[in-house]
């Protein structure tokens, strides 16, 4: 795959590492049976003994406790239960919900239907580098709020928000407090030991895990409803026959992951930052220069649009992801870009590089090369760079 395309959209999804694979394999072809309790066959108890193993490592690497967590489909259905779960259970004690604007879809979705449903939600803004001000959250708890999420990465400009601060707000206002941790688990450390959250997100996609695996961490105490009906799996949070193979691999992905392997990456990404902005002008980073995710980087180049860039340096065997609303089912710009105050043609402009473990020096010199080429080209025959020069 590597010899074939330069893959920089590891956001999205990243390739399965072969370790993952292997850990996988036996759980589909040699013990394929369900998760069985100690007096059933050995098959089953087999399983069901992998399955609390993987449980173990991956709540380990929040510092929380195995009963503290459950395997979900992935980080859309752990974030929907954290919110429909909470609002449902606790809807006669309130009905307010405070969420930031620049969430991912799961929670930005998921608030706008309870929203439909009668809840009253606030949506905070957000800074310029995307981060929320802690002063108008605790403004904006009242006293029927019953919920706070704000995610711990952003999915397209990296911000890592200060959680710590945020939970002990929601802490000393005795507010249940969310984050969705998709684009940090395994990246950037989160210790629930020490930071009061009570519900985290995460998934085993961006990590070179499998998809359709994730998880929730919900603290012990905390008031939450089962969304899903069937039968009394996972603490009875989550009906449904487990997925052994994804959870074993799940776990094996953050085995993987090390300080080494995100500093490398970081020092990779700092490398392509700096690269296309001082090679191509007229550049913007979206996001923070520091406090953001490792393996993430956002630039708008001006006067072109993001989908002409992605697809031809698609023709040149690269791939990254644009904030281009022609990039988007819902045709609407990138609410990200637009909530940190850019307007149509900064977000329009907009691409993200996300990296992983299999990007090396040789890709990113390639991808620095390539891009301030395609932006030269574009620039050339875009009618917006006429515009500006007259």
């Amino acid at each position: 795959m590597k010899d074939e395309i330069i893959y920089m959209d590891n956001a999205a999804s990243s390739r399965l590492d072969d370790e993952v694979f292997e850990a996988m394999k036996p759980y589909m072809l040699d013990n394929y049976a369900v998760a069985t309790s100690d007096f059933a066959y050995s098959m089953g108890v087999e399983a069901k003994e992998a399955l609390d193993d993987a449980r173990e490592m991956i709540v380990n690497e929040l510092n929380g406790t195995p009963e503290e967590f459950i395997f979900t489909s992935g980080a859309t259905e752990s974030s929907n239960l954290a919110l429909k779960g909470v609002a449902e259970e606790l809807s006669e004690e309130g009905n307010h919900i405070i969420i930031s604007e620049i969430e991912d879809f799961p929670v930005l979705n998921t608030a706008k239907a309870l929203e439909k449903e009668g809840f009253d939600v606030t949506y905070l803004e957000v800074d310029e580098e995307g981060f929320v001000d802690l002063n108008e959250l605790e403004e904006s708890i009242e006293e029927d709020t019953i919920l706070v999420s704000i995610q711990h990465g952003n999915q397209e400009i990296g911000t890592v928000q200060d959680i710590a601060k945020i939970a002990e707000v929601c802490d000393d206002h005795d507010v249940i407090y969310h984050t969705d941790a998709t684009h940090t688990f395994g990246r950037v450390p989160i210790d629930v030991s020490e930071v009061p959250v009570d519900l985290v997100t995460v998934a085993a996609h961006p990590i070179h895990g499998p998809r359709g695996i994730g998880g929730l961490y919900i603290r012990e105490g905390t008031s939450i409803k089962k969304q899903m009906n069937g039968g009394f799996q996972e603490n009875n949070l989550r009906a449904g026959v487990e997925n052994i193979p994804g959870a074993v691999g799940f776990a094996k992905a953050v085995e993987l992951i090390d300080e080494e392997e995100n500093k490398r990456i970081e020092n990779l990404r700092n490398e392509l930052m700096e690269g296309l902005m001082e090679e191509i002008p007229e550049t913007i980073l979206n996001g923070p220069k520091e406090k953001r995710t490792p393996q993430n980087a956002n630039i708008t180049f001006h006067y072109v649009e993001g989908e002409s860039i992605t697809l031809h340096l698609d023709m040149r065997g690269i791939a990254v992801s644009t904030g281009s609303a022609c990039f988007s089912k819902s045709l609407e710009a990138s609410h990200v870009i637009m909530g940190i105050g850019g307007d149509h043609e900064r977000a329009h402009g907009s691409v993200r590089f996300t990296l992983g473990r299999f990007n090396d020096q040789e890709e990113i010199d390639e991808v620095v090369k390539a891009t301030s080429e395609v932006i030269e080209e574009l620039r050339e025959i875009s009618p917006l760079s006429k515009e500006e020069e007259e």
